[in-house]
């Protein structure tokens, strides 16, 4: 599940445990950045962004560059599988990015339920962070923490993916739910001056021209040190740290009360860099 935090699962683990028995629960350390084009395709190639980009440079988008920057984690999913030399597995993938997609994946599931190993990516709780930064309903529905686990188990319990599951865990089914990375509810705005081809988002920046106060936030001049590629000479990236984010002086005011509050993700935090791993089995 895209963008989920520990406090998140544990709000959902009730629902899960109607279903499924615990076997394991854990956690990892996500990747900088806690974003899903860097963090879930490492999770899928089994390497970090500097060597995916070595190994399929045609697949590999960088932030700069157009077009979809996760289209390839089945095919970085199955060349780490066959490295593991379980290349001959019976494996599917399944992205579910909208509801329709979700309702499909409950009327497959009968035969998804044939393969040695099923792969489902669910993008909602990443959409619903998103769509909490634009729409002023729900940013008013989940204003904090405690509120935005409770609106994130009440589409659990009522999604497609529910249903999936209790399909799942009427057969001896072993289930590992992860995650990417977290998010945070950020508060304190950072200065940030950058060129054009700066990115947008609020907790990390990549680009060549970067100018910031060093204290405020964790900087790679040198990208290769974090593991991470070096699309340009003098490619730098930084991080916010803790509950800070990243503005432009221009409309500087503007920004900082329109994001002040929301949650975001691509920086360097407990809540967005230590994500659950958890073993369960149907009952």
């Amino acid at each position: 599940i895209d963008n989920l935090r520990f406090d998140q699962w544990k709000a959902i683990q009730p629902i899960f445990a109607e279903s499924f028995r615990i076997l394991e629960e854990d956690s990892f350390y996500s990747i900088l950045p806690t974003a899903t084009q860097y963090a879930r395709n490492a999770i899928f190639a089994g390497m970090l962004p500097i060597d995916i980009e070595k190994n399929f440079p045609a697949q590999w988008k960088n932030d700069d560059e157009d077009g979809g920057k996760n289209l390839a984690e089945e095919e970085f999913f199955r060349a780490q599988l066959k490295k593991l030399g379980k290349g001959d597995l019976k494996v599917s993938y399944t992205k579910v990015v909208h509801n329709q997609a979700g309702l499909d994946l409950v009327s497959n599931m009968h035969n998804l339920l044939g393969n040695d190993l099923n792969v489902i990516v669910y993008n909602f709780v990443d959409m619903l962070s998103h769509a909490r930064t634009e729409m002023e309903v729900l940013k008013e529905l989940a204003g904090d923490e405690m509120s935005y686990r409770s609106i994130t188990a009440s589409w659990f319990e009522h999604s497609p993916l529910n249903h999936a599951l209790k399909k799942i865990a009427e057969k001896n089914v072993r289930l590992v739910l992860a995650t990417d990375h977290g998010s945070v509810r950020v508060k304190n705005p950072c200065k940030v001056i950058g060129d054009k081809q700066t990115t947008a988002n609020l907790r990390y920046k990549h680009g060549r021209n970067l100018n910031y106060e060093p204290k405020e936030v964790l900087a790679f001049r040198d990208p290769k040190v974090a593991g991470l590629p070096v699309p340009t000479v003098n490619s730098s990236y930084i991080f916010a740290k803790e509950d800070s984010f990243l503005c432009y002086p221009n409309n500087y005011n503007h920004y900082v009360n329109y994001y002040r509050n929301t949650f975001q993700h691509g920086g360097v935090s407990l809540e967005e860099m230590i994500v659950p791993v958890i073993k369960m089995q149907s009952k």
